[in-house]
């Protein structure tokens, strides 16, 4: 499979880059530096907003993926990343893709039928920029379509949300797959390491297991 990753030289995209490498897909790493996040994999530079050479990198693959985070300059990152995220969907159809996964945030999980964390009272104001800006790109892409419809033009996007913390571990295999509730372990923690995290995407990738809808992953 010839995947085209936007945001690959971040922690997770690095870690996407390597696990589907591994499994033998090629992978265009695309990032605004344009260094390869690993050894042997082919880089290139790109922006996920510029929707033309979205379409130009992509033009031929067999899916998209974005690792692609929200700025993080201090200013309110909102509007800029869905307007990356709106590029990137545009750029994916005029390709002609059909499949788009994409690193999705935490705080729109829900801590209880109807309540995102990020509306629990003592969610982290450092994190909520961010977080927010994550929970309006998810909004972008149901509207887009989802549960098991066909969707606008028939895009088959993907949003996978990581465990509430996320960060550089082992590689274990080992972990459990979930939906719109954030899961959690018998000490009420939610984490993930990146390496699990990107072995759950790739599967994804490969098996498309969830079409037009949002998925976790957490141990």
């Amino acid at each position: 499979m010839k995947l085209v990753l936007f945001g690959a030289t971040g922690m997770v995209g690095t870690r996407i880059a390597t696990e589907a490498s591994a499994r033998g897909h090629q992978v265009i790493a695309v990032s605004r530096s344009g260094q390869s996040p690993v050894p042997g994999v082919v880089a290139t530079a790109g922006d996920a907003s510029d929707a033309a050479k979205v379409a130009e990198l992509a033009a031929g693959a067999d899916a998209v993926a974005s690792a692609c985070v929200p700025p993080r300059d201090g200013k309110d990152p909102r509007g800029r990343f869905l307007a990356l995220n709106e590029g990137l969907v545009e750029g994916v159809r005029q390709a002609g893709v059909r499949r788009l996964l994409v690193v999705g945030g935490a705080g729109s999980l829900e801590v209880a039928p109807g309540q995102a964390a990020t509306d629990q009272p003592g969610f982290p104001d450092a994190y909520l920029p961010e977080a927010l800006a994550h929970r309006d790109v998810l909004a972008f892409y149901r509207s887009l379509g989802g549960d098991g419809d066909n969707g606008e033009d028939g895009l088959d996007w993907t949003y996978v949300s990581p465990a509430a913390e996320i960060a550089p571990g082992e590689r274990t295999g080992t972990f459990r797959i979930g939906g719109d509730r954030m899961l959690t372990d018998d000490r009420g923690n939610s984490r993930i390491s990146a390496e699990d995290y990107a072995i759950a995407f790739v599967d994804e990738l490969e098996k498309d297991a969830h079409p037009r809808a949002r998925m976790s992953v957490a141990y």
